[in-house]
C-alpha cells in the first residue's frame, strides 16, 4: 500500500506453552494514495529453540483500520473496515529479559488494499 514508514506497538500475552495472543497497534505509512492505521489482535502458534533463545510462531487474526485517503473526492479519514491478517515471526532472546524481533504480516482485505508490512524491533520480556 504505502512507501512510507510503517511501525507498530504490540502486547504479547501467553495463553498455553504453545500458544499466544496480541493485540496491537499498526500504522502503515503513507502514500499519495492512501494510508491505513488500525488495531490488531492474532492468535499464535509459537515455538521456542535453543534453550527458549529463539521462537518461531505464525499468527492469524482481525485488522480493523481506518483508511484515510488524500486523493478522494472528500480527503479525510474514511470508514473502518474489518481485515484479516496473517504474519510470521521470530525473535531472537539476547538477554532473560530484552529480544529482538522480525515479523512479516500479510493485511488481506475484501478490496484491492492488500499489504506486506515487515517489521523489526526490540521488546521486553516481564
Amino acid at each position: 500500500m504505502g512507501t512510507g514508514r510503517e511501525c507498530n506497538a504490540a502486547h504479547v500475552c501467553g495463553l498455553a506453552k504453545y500458544v499466544d495472543w496480541t493485540v496491537g497497534y499498526i500504522h502503515e505509512g503513507s502514500s499519495a494514495i492512501a494510508r491505513r492505521d488500525g488495531i490488531a489482535s492474532q492468535l499464535w502458534l509459537t515455538r521456542a529453540f535453543l534453550n527458549d533463545a529463539v521462537t518461531l510462531g505464525v499468527g492469524a487474526g482481525a485488522y480493523y483500520a481506518i483508511d484515510e485517503n488524500e486523493n478522494s473526492p472528500s480527503p479525510g479519514p474514511g470508514a473502518g473496515t474489518f481485515s484479516g491478517i496473517v504474519t510470521i515471526a521470530d525473535s531472537y532472546r539476547f538477554s532473560p529479559h530484552w529480544d529482538a524481533r522480525l515479523e512479516w504480516n500479510r493485511v488481506v482485505t475484501s478490496y484491492n488494499r492488500d499489504t506486506d508490512i515487515i517489521s523489526g524491533g526490540i521488546g521486553y520480556r516481564w
